[in-house]
C-alpha cells in the first residue's frame, strides 16, 4: 500500500519505519523535521504527501490536527483511510469526522508510550475508516481495539482512561518524593506496591463507597499533609487537589443528608 505519514517525530518514524519493514510504500511529511528513515520519501508539503496514499496516518500535536486535516482531506482519493493518532479531543475528532467527504476518517486513541512499546504499543480505534486502520497496522504487530460509534469514540475511551493514568502517575511521584523527602521511601513505596498488587475490582468499590463517606475526616488528614509536604519541601497539587475534592464532596454529602 501507499502510506503517509504526517508528523515525523520519533513515534512517527516508529511507524513509518515499521510500514517499510511490512514491505509498504512509505512517504511522509514534517513541516519542522528534515529527516526520515531511510526508505521514506519526504514530500514537499501534507497535501503532496497525501495526493497518491491508500492510509495516512497523522501523528501531530494536537494542536496541528484541524490544519493537517484541512490541508490533507482535500487532497486524498475517496476510499482512502485518514487516521488521526493526535490526542485531539472527542469533540475535534467528530468535527474532523464530518469534513472527511469521502474519505474513510479514523480516530486512534494510542494507550501506552511509543517510544518504549514501539509499534506494538496498543491502539483503538472509531469510525468510517477504524477497521481500514486495524487491517494496515495489524501487518506491523500493532494491536488495535476497534469500539463502535463515531469518530471521537475511541479518543473519548482515552481521555477518561488518564483521568486515572496521569492522576495515578503524579499520585505516586508526590508520594515517592515525599517520602523520599521523609527518608521513608521504601515504606511508601511498600505501600503503593501493595495497593496496586490488590484486587483491584474491590479496591475501585472500597474507594467509590467509602471517601464520600468518610470526606469531611479525610480532607482534614488530607490538608495536614498537605502541611507536612510543605515542611519537607515537596510540592503538594495532588495533596491538595484531593484535599479539595473531599471537601467538595462533604459539603454535598450535607447538602444531600
Amino acid at each position: 500500500m501507499n502510506c503517509t505519514i504526517i508528523g515525523l517525530g520519533e513515534a512517527g518514524a516508529i511507524y513509518a519505519s515499521a510500514l517499510l519493514r511490512a514491505g509498504h510504500r512509505v512517504t511522509g511529511y514534517d513541516p519542522v523535521v528534515t529527516t526520515a528513515p531511510a526508505g521514506v520519501e519526504l514530500a514537499p508539503s501534507a497535501a503532496a504527501a497525501c495526493a497518491d496514499a491508500d492510509a495516512v496516518l497523522v501523528l501531530t500535536g494536537a494542536g496541528a490536527a484541524r490544519p493537517v486535516a484541512a490541508e490533507c482531506l482535500p487532497a486524498m482519493r475517496k476510499g482512502a483511510c485518514y487516521a488521526d493518532l493526535t490526542s485531539s479531543s472527542p469533540g475535534t475528532m467528530e468535527e474532523l469526522g464530518r469534513t472527511a467527504g469521502g474519505v474513510l476518517f479514523a480516530d486512534v486513541a494510542i494507550l501506552g508510550p511509543v517510544i518504549s512499546q514501539r509499534e506494538e504499543t496498543p491502539l483503538m480505534a472509531s469510525g468510517p475508516g477504524a477497521e481500514a486502520f486495524a487491517a494496515l497496522v495489524s501487518g506491523i504487530g500493532a494491536p488495535v481495539e476497534v469500539v463502535p460509534g463515531l469518530p471521537g469514540a475511541a479518543m473519548a475511551h482515552k481521555l477518561l482512561r488518564s483521568v486515572f493514568m496521569k492522576g495515578l502517575a503524579s499520585v505516586v511521584v508526590e508520594a515517592v518524593t515525599a517520602g523520599r523527602a521523609a527518608g521513608l521511601e521504601d515504606f511508601v513505596r511498600t505501600q503503593i506496591a501493595a495497593m496496586l498488587a490488590g484486587d483491584g475490582e474491590a479496591v475501585i468499590d472500597r474507594f467509590l463507597n467509602g471517601t464520600q463517606k468518610h470526606a469531611a475526616r479525610r480532607s482534614f488528614e488530607m490538608r495536614s499533609t498537605s502541611g507536612y509536604l510543605a515542611e519537607l519541601g515537596v510540592p503538594s497539587e495532588m495533596t491538595d487537589a484531593s484535599a479539595g475534592a473531599m471537601e467538595r464532596m462533604a459539603a454535598t454529602e450535607t447538602v444531600a443528608s
